[in-house]
Formats: structure tokens, C-alpha cells, sequence
């Protein structure tokens, strides 16, 4: 059989396979895809997309209707709670923050004296209510701190704890 004997007899068949063929290759080109990076041209702004919606954004500004404010309700009092007249700055003493402070106003410690005057069992009865700051007494020297606040050591305070603030 020569060349064109076989093309004649089997062309619908070569033809068909030839179609099935390229229709594989396809499907298995377009299942492997990934997404693809497109650079465009350096010329165009990223921000020019919102560029419309800024302009509207800004017209709602400029139409001073102001929102009504949210009731949000009183601020907590473990926050906010003033320090009582002669009383000291707690939050002076590194690692008590205005929680810490707030909590310890409520056991009625308000001065460094106070602190400065602790003993071991004043220590736990303090740290038992301290909650998730248990602790921090010991950890931090409020103690040791408090003293040196207290006799108004300012330097020696200074030099052993750090700056204030």
C-alpha cells in the first residue's frame, strides 16, 4: 500500500485523532494555568482608579452634615477614675499602670508611703486582687521603688529605675 492508498482509506481516521489530539493538549493547557502578571505601561497612576471616588468622598465632607455621635455610655471607672486630693502619682512606680493604680485606690492605697510600708503578708493580700497583674509587686520592685519615691530620691530613683515617662 503506498502513501496516498493509506491516506485514502484512513483519512477520516487520522483526521479525527488529529482533532482528539489537539483537543487534549487544550484541556490539559488550560487545567496547568496559573494567573498571569500583566505589566501595563508605566504611564498609568494606581490611584487613578479611585480618583472618582475620592471626589465623591470629598463632596460628603464638604456637606457638613455631621454624623450623630455615638452613645457609647459612661467611660469605665477603672480608666477614668481621678486620683484622690493627696494622694501620689502610683503610675510614677515602673510596671503600675492607671489599672493597676485604680485597683490599688480601691484597697485604699494611695500614697508610695503605703507601698514603701509593705511587708510580706501586705504583698499577697495586695496580689490576691490584683488579678491577670499578680506578681508584678515582686517582679517590678514596686516596693523598693516606692521607698525612694517616697523619701523624694529622685536621683536615686533615677539612676536605679530609668526616666519617668
Amino acid at each position: 500500500m503506498t502513501a496516498a492508498e493509506i491516506l485514502e482509506a484512513y483519512g477520516v481516521y487520522i483526521a479525527i485523532g488529529f482533532v482528539v489530539a489537539i483537543a487534549i493538549v487544550w484541556l490539559i493547557g488550560r487545567a496547568n494555568r496559573k494567573a498571569k502578571v500583566v505589566r501595563e505601561s508605566s504611564t498609568r497612576d494606581v490611584l487613578d482608579e479611585g480618583a472618582e471616588r475620592a471626589s465623591r468622598n470629598q463632596a460628603l465632607i464638604d456637606a457638613g452634615t455631621p454624623a450623630p455621635p455615638l452613645d457609647a455610655g459612661p467611660a469605665p471607672a477603672s480608666v477614668t477614675a481621678p486620683t484622690p486630693a493627696g494622694a501620689d502619682d502610683l503610675t510614677r512606680i515602673k510596671g503600675l499602670g492607671p489599672k493597676i493604680a485604680t485597683l490599688l485606690r480601691e484597697q485604699g492605697v494611695t500614697r508610695f508611703a503605703d507601698i514603701a510600708a509593705w511587708n510580706d503578708a501586705d504583698i499577697e493580700r495586695i496580689d490576691a486582687h490584683l488579678g491577670r497583674f499578680q506578681g508584678r509587686i515582686r517582679r517590678d520592685a514596686w516596693v523598693e521603688q516606692a521607698k525612694l519615691l517616697s523619701a523624694g530620691d529622685e536621683a536615686g530613683f533615677t539612676s536605679k529605675f530609668g526616666q519617668n515617662g
